[in-house]
């Protein structure tokens, strides 16, 4: 019976602080959609016009206008976007007039084979260098740990990936350069290609990452609970595994959570480096260009990502710990 009604506790407790954190991303999402909307139209220079180029002709630019509804109040413009948004619907890009949400699916493999290998990477690095350089605190390997993070989170991105494209294509020929082939035509190619731009985001990632793992790990070894469980004779093993890497995989989930976020915004310099057909790329090319419908979309899908995974971790966050959701 008791068991039943704790049962019962924690799962309302559970849900409860779920809809907060959902309410609260329905929140930020309706902030982002005024945000987005409200620089776009501060950029200078006539999105329309750019679009036309040497097509420019008096009718075919009003007719372009109407269209885009950019003949509209502001408000109704505003209004309009967010009714159509709700439905998927971003409106259509003005250099060739396909659908902003087609475009936006055509980059959003590329983005997220990239986002998903990087972050393995940047896990393989991070949580055994952090561990490693925790519990060695004061020694030779920690310097070196923290000697080799500090580099990988100073270097530039671009130079990282001038570096990886200098060592893996032009003087070992191991792997091409650049480009991109999607996983379903062909694996193996895919491998080959993601290898390259993945490592140069897994090494940023997981050398800011390994800093963050060694303090987790630093706070929790010096816990009573952990000095107490070592005073009983347990073994290293069992005290790392069982009371220190539980209670250390909080933050380490945060700052997870904060770099795949990061990542699936797209990391803009090294997709152009590589010519990765990513969002970040898209935005970059559709800023150039004025266009305004893609730059609001793929802003748009950039903030989404960031919710999702943000919500994914507080959700994670109850799970491992009672006293979260219990808060």
């Amino acid at each position: 019976m008791t068991s039943t009604l704790t049962s019962r506790i924690t799962g309302s407790a559970t849900l409860r602080f779920l809809g907060k954190r959902l309410l609260h991303t329905v929140v930020v999402l309706l902030g982002v959609l005024v945000l987005v909307f409200t620089l776009i139209h501060l950029v200078p220079g006539d999105p329309v016009r750019i679009a036309l180029g040497t097509r420019y002709t008096q009718e075919s630019y009003d007719a372009l206008r109407a269209a885009s509804g950019l003949d509209r109040p502001l408000i109704e413009q505003f209004f309009a976007y967010v009714g159509h948004a709700l439905t998927g619907d971003l409106g259509v890009s003005f250099r060739n007039g396909q659908p902003v949400t087609e475009i936006l699916l055509e980059r959003l493999p590329a983005t997220l084979s990239l986002a998903g290998v990087g972050m393995l990477i940047a896990l393989l690095i991070s949580i055994p260098a952090g561990t490693f350089s925790a519990l060695k605190e004061g020694t030779v390997g920690d310097g070196i740990v923290r000697v080799f993070s500090q580099f990988g989170v100073s270097i530039p991105d671009f130079w990282m990936g001038m570096l990886l494209i200098t060592l893996f294509s032009t003087i070992l020929g191991w792997l091409p350069p650049s480009g991109y082939v999607a996983f379903g035509e062909d694996p193996g190619e895919w491998l080959r290609r993601v290898f390259t731009p993945a490592l140069t985001v897994g090494l940023v990632a997981g050398s800011i990452m390994t800093r963050y793992v060694r303090g987790a790990v630093l706070e929790v070894a010096e816990a009573a609970y952990v000095r107490t469980a070592r005073s009983k004779g347990l073994r290293p093993a069992v005290v790392t595994g069982v009371h220190i890497a539980r209670n250390a995989f909080i933050p380490i989930l945060t700052i997870t959570g904060i770099q795949l976020a990061t990542m699936l915004g797209g990391v803009l310099v090294v997709e152009v480096v590589f010519a990765w057909p990513g969002l970040g790329r898209l935005v970059y090319d559709s800023v150039a260009s004025r266009d305004y419908p893609v730059v609001q979309g793929a802003v748009l899908l950039i903030a989404i990502a960031f919710l999702v995974v943000n919500l994914i971790v507080d959700a994670l966050y109850a799970l491992i710990d009672p006293r979260i959701r219990l808060s």
